[in-house]
């Protein structure tokens, strides 16, 4: 099976690499030691504290599944310099309704809409990627269709780093 790729930014690798640390290093075996004192410390069959700790441990290991399998696939966003066209990675500056608002376009692992990230499968996101300035795009969303005009693209990711040296 083919796997879609996860895009992330440096940052956004590392902080799903922290949290995959946290997990398995702290977090579980924190709750299995628990699970073990639960178990001991009566009929586990009956014991409540057992099956709640026995239920986050689940909860924890699939979490760890999803972040390996998240790592696994991981792809870095790569900056570039075209900020006439939206990419991943990149901020896009649109007018809606006369106001303008950004965006920046970020892989489903990263996300955070009232931050302004908004994932690479979005509707939003789909519609702007490989647009150019100027460009009205169609947003096809699940309220409906809505028109979007590009007035701005920013490259997100110090693409710009070389020029100021």
């Amino acid at each position: 099976m083919v796997r879609k790729p996860v895009y992330v930014t440096p940052q956004g690798l590392a902080r799903l690499r922290q949290e995959l640390a946290e997990l398995t290093q702290v977090q579980r075996p924190d709750l299995v030691e628990r699970l073990h004192e639960a178990k001991e410390g009566s009929d586990w069959m009956d014991n409540t504290e057992y099956r709640l700790v026995e239920d986050e441990l689940a909860f924890v290991e699939g979490r760890i599944q999803e972040l390996e399998d998240m790592l696994s696939a991981a792809r870095l966003i790569e900056p570039d310099e075209d900020e006439t066209t939206v990419n991943i990675g990149d901020t896009a500056f649109i007018q809606a309704n006369g106001d303008v608002e950004q965006y920046t376009i970020v892989g489903v692992a990263e996300a955070d809409p009232a931050a302004g990230l908004i994932s690479n499968e979005s509707p939003l996101a789909r519609a702007l990627l490989q647009h150019k300035v100027g460009d009205e795009v169609a947003v096809k969303a699940p309220g409906g269709t809505f028109y979007v005009r590009i007035v701005a693209v920013k490259c997100s990711m110090d693409c710009d780093d070389d020029e100021d040296s």
